[in-house]
């Protein structure tokens, strides 16, 4: 065969435009691509929840005897949580106990409320019958004397969720004494922003939007006082003025008072509990509060920010506006999870945002495991002013931070799903309206 016939062969054999509409094409997507089935997105919940049910403690013990105290008013004296993988007691449990609420409101299924349930009346049963002398070794230590917002916020909004949803176990006196650390003892600066003095004095931390401002909402719907809305509305406001970069439409992840200068680093999963915060607040703010208006516009910002930012994977990066960081789990699940909230109650285009929802979705699931772990998410994390700290945070699957996040995300989305309808339209997808 000459060589021109050859050549002439092969180009016959190759897609061209003048044969194949080229725009047509497959695409070779890293994530799946398009909108997911219902069904796919519950069998990621379950396969977390059955992981979480199996690894996280269930039970109380006798510390010196190993056995499981099943009666309640006999909480007493030297006690744990069996042997897990877990404890239930700290932020990250909070927003699982969420996470698990919201999976049985979407599904139908008990089995999810069931875990948060079962979970927050064994604390509140020791909480009622255990002695208060001795804490330091406790289980429940930081929840009968929190001494940070880490320790109060997250919880205390997933009780008040809780109780609201029908909860019947003695968990006010826990709900009060969160929201009285939060309100009367927590460190402030003058102007009442919610403050820490590590890791230097008058420092800000963004994470702490989220563990301070669902709890104030949620006490304020709950208890119907304003004083609750008021501050909570006081805390957006004052941490965006002074850590919201405009131009990006991102959050630095630290500010001190005393610094000159505000090195400005935009850690994911930071900016994600600074999303989910605003999130939960406009959801029980009342829409003629004069904050409302401002929440929402500083939502929406922060959203058209993020989206920005979004990774051709569908995930986002360890430092958002870094792309040679790595791609990390729990910020691309709270930025799903809110942004499908934000999508479904109406506070954002969601013609506009709903493909980019569904794609971080996608990635998400991917990190999933067959056993129900969550791959690459970043352990817990202080704050830094060097690139290197948040470049080379180590991920772990045993990072509880991710599971809660994973559980909002597939439950909200799972709403987004059976709310709207989605379609391939000249091979993108689209929202059909």
């Amino acid at each position: 065969m000459s060589v021109l016939c050859l050549w002439a062969t092969t180009a016959m054999a190759q897609p061209n435009d003048a044969r194949v509409p080229l725009h047509l094409l497959p695409a070779e997507y890293p994530t799946p691509y398009g909108a997911p089935e219902v069904q796919s997105v519950k069998s990621v919940l379950d396969r977390v929840y059955r992981f979480l049910d199996e690894n996280s403690a269930s039970a109380v013990v006798d510390a010196k005897t190993g056995k499981v105290v099943t009666d309640s008013g006999a909480m007493r004296g030297s006690l744990s949580f069996d042997d897990t993988s877990f404890h239930i007691t700290g932020y990250e449990w909070g927003v699982t106990y969420a996470g698990m609420l919201l999976a049985s409101e979407a599904t139908g299924e008990p089995y999810y409320a069931d875990y948060t349930n079962s979970r927050l009346t064994l604390i509140a049963n020791i909480a009622e019958n255990h002695s208060t002398e001795g804490l330091r070794g406790s289980p429940i230590r930081s929840v009968l004397e929190p001494d940070s917002l880490d320790d109060s916020g997250s919880l205390a909004a997933a009780m008040i969720k809780a109780k609201m949803n029908g909860l019947d176990a003695p968990v006010e006196p826990l709900i009060e004494n969160f929201l009285e650390y939060i309100s009367e003892e927590q460190f402030r600066l003058e102007d009442g922003t919610l403050a820490r003095n590590r890791p230097h004095d008058n420092t800000l931390w963004l994470d702490d939007l989220f563990m301070s401002v669902p709890a104030l909402a949620q006490m304020g719907h709950y208890s119907g006082e304003g004083k609750y809305f008021d501050d909570a509305v006081k805390q957006i406001h004052q941490f965006s003025e002074r850590m919201f970069n405009k131009d990006k439409g991102l959050y630095m992840h630290g500010w001190v008072q005393g610094m000159e200068d505000h090195p400005e680093f935009h850690w994911g999963r930071a900016n994600g509990w600074a999303v989910m915060a605003m999130v939960e607040l406009l959801e029980v703010l009342p829409k003629d509060h004069p904050g409302y208006t401002g929440v929402l516009d500083q939502l929406k910002a922060h959203i058209k920010g993020l989206v920005a930012y979004q990774d051709g994977t569908g995930l986002w990066h360890q430092l958002l506006d870094r792309n040679d960081t790595y791609l990390e789990t729990s910020a691309t699940a709270i930025f799903a999870y809110s942004m499908a909230r934000a999508i479904n109650r109406g506070y954002i285009d969601k013609k506009a945002y709903a493909p980019a929802v569904l794609l971080a979705w996608n990635a998400v699931a991917t990190q999933v495991n067959d056993a129900g772990q969550i791959e690459g998410t970043c352990v817990g994390t202080g704050m830094g002013f060097d690139p290197a700290f948040y470049y080379y945070r180590p991920v772990n699957v045993y990072a509880a931070h991710g599971y809660g996040p994973v559980m909002l995300a597939g439950a909200e989305v799972i709403l987004m799903l059976e709310n709207n309808e989605f379609e391939i339209n000249d091979s993108s997808l689209q929202l059909v309206e």
